[in-house]
């Protein structure tokens, strides 16, 4: 039987719309193991076939669900690695229903996916299922997952999730490889029917290169046609690691436009900003490390040693990440630095610091804006 979660947990007595980011992340991602069958091109994690004999167990598991629960976080996303390949994984994600306001699983697309593993883990409690579709042809799928077949595997899961009615979000990492498709992938998402299409803008950590990226003019041209695209599309659109899309989308629509979007799907928790590395988000390695996000590789500490929220309130990293006005070069003198601020993880990654203007936006801030 599904479980719900407590009304504590669902946070009903604090609308999510005010969370403060400074104390409750809006999104908690645990990475519950790095064994994974595929060798995705762009893999943050450089996953493995085996599970790392220290991940964190079971009963850990249980205890590390306990202390999202206490940061009031919103949403848990289970995820790899291929979090499918972790025994216990039905029982983690019954005991995170319980606790918390939203469960989301992102399985790798692989034959543990069943429709028989799909309704156990619906069952269990997943609000949410997120499965990656990241090229429009069988050849640039399975060329950049590293799997053959990975392309037809993913649309018979993806299949079989609709079929049944539950909720998924699609995935597509944007490249060099897919750019150029980006307007048959919006179409053959369309006819998925997902509650939400969420655009990765590549980072280069992990396997992914700069040479995998799309360039800083490519990046403001698939922004500005994502937010076109977005004003009839019939599904929630998100961005990851795109922060600069919400200054185009005010752009775009006149300085009155959607900057964080909320999510319409019906099945959504809502959201009154979009988050950052380490600004309403952070990141649960499978060892317990605490991390601003998947693809911002600095340990704030473990969770086996010290309080999620303690990690997320009260270290420097998490709160330099939150203080704008410590942004370098021309996001520290952006006029839309607080509610974009840049990719800290993009930024990190080209140029070794994170706090550093944002590498892949071509805007120039107006000159009297904030800091010279």
């Amino acid at each position: 039987m599904r479980k719900s979660a407590s009304p504590e947990a669902k946070g009903a007595a604090s609308p999510l719309a005010s969370l403060d980011f400074n104390l409750t992340p809006f999104i908690v991602f645990w990475e519950v193991t790095r064994a994974c069958a595929f060798a995705c091109r762009h893999c943050r994690a450089k996953a493995q076939p085996r599970r790392h004999p220290q991940e964190l167990g079971t009963e850990e598991g249980f205890r590390l669900i306990d202390q999202v629960a206490d940061t009031k976080a919103p949403l848990l996303v289970f995820t790899g690695g291929d979090p499918m390949m972790r025994p216990d994984i039905l029982k983690l994600i019954s005991y995170a229903a319980g606790r918390v306001r939203r469960v989301s699983l992102a399985p790798t697309a692989t034959n543990l996916v069943t429709p028989q593993a799909v309704e156990a883990a619906w069952q269990a409690g997943v609000s949410r299922f997120s499965v990656s579709l990241d090229g429009a042809t069988a050849d640039v799928q399975d060329s950049f997952r590293g799997m053959p077949g990975s392309f037809k595997r993913t649309m018979e899961i993806l299949e079989v999730i609709t079929g049944r009615g539950y909720s998924v979000q699609v995935n597509t990492t944007v490249s060099r490889y897919n750019v150029d498709m980006m307007e048959e992938m919006a179409s053959m998402v369309g006819r998925l029917h997902p509650a939400m299409w969420d655009l990765f803008f590549l980072v280069p950590t992990g396997r992914g290169t700069r040479d995998d990226m799309i360039n800083p003019q490519q990046h403001e041209e698939v922004f500005r046609w994502l937010y076109h695209y977005s004003r009839t599309a019939p599904f929630d659109i998100k961005t990851t690691a795109g922060q600069h899309y919400r200054r185009v989308a005010i752009q775009e629509s006149g300085g009155g436009g959607v900057v964080a979007p909320g999510f319409t799907s019906g099945d959504g928790i809502g959201r009154a900003r979009g988050v950052n590395d380490g600004n309403g988000c952070c990141f649960v390695s499978h060892t317990g490390e605490v991390y601003p996000s998947g693809f911002l590789p600095l340990v704030a500490g473990n969770v086996r040693q010290t309080p999620l929220s303690q990690l997320y309130r009260d270290t420097n990293l998490f709160q330099e990440l939150r203080d704008t006005t410590r942004l370098k070069g021309k996001c520290g003198r952006c006029e839309y630095n607080i509610v974009c601020g840049g990719s800290r993880s993009r930024a990190y990654a080209v140029t070794g610091d994170y706090l550093q203007a944002e590498p892949y936006c071509i805007y120039q801030p107006e000159a009297e804006y904030g800091r010279p």
